[in-house]
Formats: structure tokens, sequence, C-alpha cells
């Protein structure tokens, strides 16, 4: 490597770390709690128990939600959910009106068995909630989100070019050694580098699926410009119908399109978030390599038949992959632990790189250095 290499090297590592560095100790703190999500969500918002029943099988799914209106005279059901991991347990959310924003949304939990409600929980930004969203977005929508994602991309270019000085740098000296005579600094590059290059495929992983991750709300909003209107434009400019068949009719029909697959959640033609003719029901693959993959069934809300089963493109099926191995959700919580491990692995090799900067910067240091014989590492 001639020395104007080492020097364009050195200096996109530099700067890509020192503009990206405090984004992404953002990132690392705020990840550590969603590792664990589902753990702290049971902790903190345990799903309630049901009752011991005799009665081994769900209610036909009408018949559920008929008792569980009862309570709610004048709701409008706007959306069904199933919680992942749960047997027999059904969100219903209801609405005052239709079209009504999440705002006024009412959420009840039901046991499928019989139709009980079991809980009427107040909906609330959650700890977890809060927590996502900054780390999603940093409070700021999409403009938050699209800031992240350079970010990423400045953080695996720092990765990168860190790779790339190091490998000089490993003719000089065996791997892992951390130099202990000579001034502190010293010490600390080692340990920058020792860290940085054993946890570099993990940060490599990660960055490029929080890039992705970041880019969630655009790319489905693309969809719905380009993908779902089309699915729904024959019927554009009819009349909004005034009766619809039973939303048990239309999760029926999108299973048997996909017998292979279980539902996930189910919007109603009157919802802000379905077609005003069709019901939409997601379905979600029933084995654990196709658990995280959705499939939009449209089902005529009329006829009750079937519209339309359009898998999801190319670039929603990455999101969806990458999502789950972002938080380490694949491998339960032994993997999950050696994500956190990681993570904190990583905020050491920031930390430990701001350190480097900042004494670098100081002429006391730097004389030091001097004093000592250190030699100042290209990596930094």
């Amino acid at each position: 490597m001639t020395a104007a290499t080492l020097r364009y090297w050195r200096w996109v590592h530099k700067w890509s770390s020192l503009v990206c560095t405090l984004f992404l100790l953002v990132l690392c703190l705020s990840g550590l709690p969603l590792i664990f999500e589902d753990e702290l969500e049971d902790l903190l918002s345990p799903l309630p128990r049901a009752a011991v029943t005799a009665a081994d099988h769900d209610l036909d799914l009408d018949a559920a939600l008929a008792q569980g209106l009862e309570k709610h005279a004048g709701m409008v059901p706007m959306s069904l959910t199933w919680p992942a991991g749960t047997e027999h347990l059904l969100y219903l959310w209801t609405a005052p009106r239709p079209q009504a924003t999440p705002d006024g949304f009412r959420l009840t939990i039901m046991d499928l068995r019989d139709g009980a409600v079991l809980a009427e929980p107040p909906i609330r930004r959650r700890p977890t909630v809060i927590i996502r969203t900054l780390h999603a977005e940093l409070f700021a929508g999409l403009p938050g989100s699209l800031l992240l994602c350079a970010m990423g991309l400045l953080f695996l270019a720092a990765v990168v070019s860190g790779v790339v000085l190091y490998a000089p740098f490993m003719r000089r000296m065996a791997f892992g050694t951390i130099r202990r005579e000579g001034a502190r600094r010293t010490r600390w590059l080692d340990i920058h580098n020792l860290v940085g290059i054993v946890i570099l495929v993990w940060t490599v992983v990660v960055g490029a699926t929080g890039v992705a991750n970041t880019l969630a709300q655009p790319l489905f909003r693309l969809w719905q410009v380009d993908q779902l209107s089309a699915m729904i434009r024959p019927w554009a400019g009819k009349p909004i119908p005034d009766r619809v068949v039973s939303v048990g009719a239309a999760v029926a029909a999108a299973w048997k399109a996909l017998p292979a697959a279980r539902p996930e959640s189910v919007a109603y033609p009157y919802s802000r978030f379905g077609s005003p003719h069709h019901y939409i029901v997601w379905m979600r693959g029933d084995e654990p390599l196709t658990a995280r993959l959705e499939t939009p069934v449209l089902v005529d809300a009329v006829s009750g038949e079937v519209a339309e089963v359009r898998p999801l493109p190319w670039y929603l099926r990455a999101l969806e992959i990458s999502r789950p191995l972002h938080f380490g959700d694949y491998g339960g919580v032994p993997l999950k632990i050696i994500w956190a491990l990681m993570d904190l692995a990583t905020i050491t090799v920031l930390g430990s790189g701001l350190y480097l900067w900042s004494a670098k910067r100081t002429p006391a240091r730097r004389s030091g250095a001097r004093t000592t014989g250190a030699r100042v590492d290209p990596v930094e």
C-alpha cells in the first residue's frame, strides 16, 4: 500500500467514524434492550392468562367476535391480530366510527375457544415502543429514518476502511497483541483494533440490516402506491358496498388460498389500513423459516371470494428477513445473549475510537507518545 493510498483510507476511516459515532452510540444503547424486547414485553405487559377450559379448539371466528362485541355496542371493528407465539388469543381493535385514526382505537383481548373477553388494556406508548421509535427514527419520523440510513452507510464505510488499514498493520504484529509498554493510548489502540476485527462479521451484518430497516417506511409506501394500488384498481370508482361478508368468511377464503400459512392480521374494508372493497388478510408461514414472511390476500368484501394473492416484492421480503436478524431474533435467548455481547463490544470500539481521536488532539499526549517511542497506528 502506497503512502498516498494509506492517507486516503485513513481519511475515510477517520471522518466516516467521527461523523457517525454519536448516532451509533445512541443506536447501540437503544438497541440493547430491544434485543430482549419480547422478554421485556412479557415482564412489563404480560398477556392475560386464559381460563382453564375443556375446549381445545377455537370457536367459529364470527361467533367468538359476536361475544366480544356484545360489550361494545356502537363500536366498529377495525382489525384483528393473532399475537405471535400464542394460542387461542385474538386482539380485536375497535373504534367509534369507520375510518377512525388509531388514536381512537380500543383493544380487546379475547379467548377464541369460548369468546371470553380476557382484558381491555389501555392503549398507551409502552417503554419498548418509545425505545424502538428512538432506535428507528430518533423521534423525527421519515427524516430521522433517512438520517440513520446515511449514518449506517458511513458506519459500513468506517468498517471497510478499518479492515483495509488493519491488513498492513497485522504484518508487523501477531494477531491479538496488546502492547502494554508505552502510552495508554497505544494499549487502547490495540484494543480498538482487536475488538473491531473480532466482531467484524457481526458489525457488517447488523449494519447492513440496520440500513435496510431504516428504509421500511418509504419501501412500504412504495408498495402501497405501486402494487396495492394496482391490485385494487379494478374497483376504482365503484360505490362502497353497504353490506359485506363476515370476517370469518374472508379469513376462511384466505386460508383456503394459502393452506400452508396462517392468518396474522385482518384489515376490515372500512378501516384506514385496507381497501373499501376488500378485506386484506395478512398470512404468514407456519414453519420456522417462513414465519417471518407475510403475504397479503385480498378478499372481495361482497362476494367473499379471493380477489388476488400477490407475494410481497423482493425488497419487502428482504426487509422481513433482515428485521429479526438485526436483533438476533432467530435463535431464542442464547442468540440474543450473543447479540447483546456483540453490541457491548461495538460500544467499546466506538468509545475507544473517540478516546483515540481526542487523545491525539492533546499535545501532552502526543509528546508522551514521542517520549516512549509509541508509533501511531494507521487504523486510528
